[in-house]
């Protein structure tokens, strides 16, 4: 194996993100692909992000983009605050 073969780990960003609610489901891929669920509708929008710091830019597979920031934890996707899935906001909403 050489080190171009060796496995990068995961950004640190990489996973599933909620709205509070539950509404809208924003998975992170390693492979820099996301996959957006709204509601009952799964991959409602799907397409690739970069990072850059604390920033994401987005776009999507129809070409429309967008961007977002990940501050204290939380990430601000342009009208959107989503949390990281199991995050105390997210339990806390979701309780019956």
């Amino acid at each position: 194996m050489t080190s171009n073969d060796t496995p990068r780990a995961a950004h640190p960003y990489v996973g599933m993100w909620v709205t509070a609610d539950g509404f809208i489901r924003q998975e992170l891929l390693p492979n820099r692909r996301y996959d957006e669920a709204r509601g009952n509708r799964p991959s409602a929008y799907t397409g690739s992000y970069t990072v850059t710091g604390n920033h994401l830019d987005y776009i999507d597979d129809t070409g429309f983009t967008a961007t977002g920031d990940v501050r204290d934890g939380v990430l601000f996707h342009e009208h959107l605050v989503l949390y990281r899935e199991g995050a105390e906001h997210t339990r806390r909403e979701n309780r019956p």
